[in-house]
């Protein structure tokens, strides 16, 4: 199984190289860059990279990271901030084991930030699981290709001893462990919800991007499927269908 590798906005022609020679090492085929800040196809990356110079040629660029994750199921984010994140913050180990048991006809994702302020919260809502690397001083933030060199190891070795994720036994926990649904099914059921919402009043325009980000955490934390989107969807639809039909008037009675 080999996952994506999504950069956003690197500013660094080095570290994108750097990257790009780390995937060829450890064979993943599929680097993907978002609103790069620098050449990734320059000198300095190409010096970098050198067998990775195939990688950087192929990588594709995406407007916006929601974009970039469209067909994905699985993604896991780097965050190297101690608090505050908008989902609980997890090792290597248990981070990188969720993303290899998923379904591996539906492509997953890494995902890392900016060099100088990282993933933000919108960003880090759009990954399943978030990732830190553990440290043993406060200085947790590792450089960019540093970083991603101490996942690809982890991720690797974890593949070749095929390592569990733990799953609750009960039937009743099924739908639970299902696969995610891709991000782009979940992204446009979650834009329908608050077109809807904000239309029947819900949410104002001026709080509605907090609480759907409360709403996207929510559904980030239960890993919903894509039968459970569906559903979802389609009660959007006819709640939308109901609110717009007219009311009866009181001499219909």
């Amino acid at each position: 199984m080999s996952p994506k590798l999504v950069l956003v906005e690197p500013a660094g022609p080095l570290n994108v190289g750097s990257v790009a020679r780390l995937c060829r090492t450890y064979g993943l085929e599929d680097l993907r860059l978002v609103a790069p800040r620098c050449d990734p196809l320059g000198d300095e990356a190409r010096l970098m990279a050198i067998k990775g110079v195939p990688l950087l040629q192929q990588a594709r660029v995406f407007p916006s990271l929601a974009a970039a994750l469209a067909d994905c199921g699985r993604v896991v984010a780097t965050s190297g901030r101690p608090e505050g994140e908008p989902l609980p913050l997890e090792d290597p180990e248990d981070a990188l084991a969720w993303l290899l048991a998923g379904d591996p006809a539906l492509p997953s994702a890494l995902v890392f930030g900016r060099e100088d302020r990282g993933l933000s919260n919108d960003e880090l809502l759009q990954a399943g699981r978030l990732l830190q690397i553990p440290t043993p001083t406060p200085h947790g933030s590792l450089n960019l290709s540093h970083a991603v060199a101490v996942v690809l190891h982890d991720l690797h070795r974890l593949a070749r001893r095929s390592f569990p994720v733990r799953q609750a036994p009960a039937p009743a926990m099924a739908a639970v462990t299902q696969a995610p649904c891709s991000r782009g099914v979940l992204e446009a059921m979650l834009n329908d919800a608050e077109a809807l919402l904000l239309e029947v009043g819900f949410l104002l325009p001026h709080t509605a991007h907090a609480r759907m980000a409360k709403l996207r955490a929510l559904l980030q934390r239960g890993q919903v499927s894509a039968p459970e989107v569906a559903l979802l969807r389609g009660l959007v639809c006819q709640l939308r269908w109901a609110s717009r039909r007219p009311f009866p008037s009181s001499q219909d009675h």
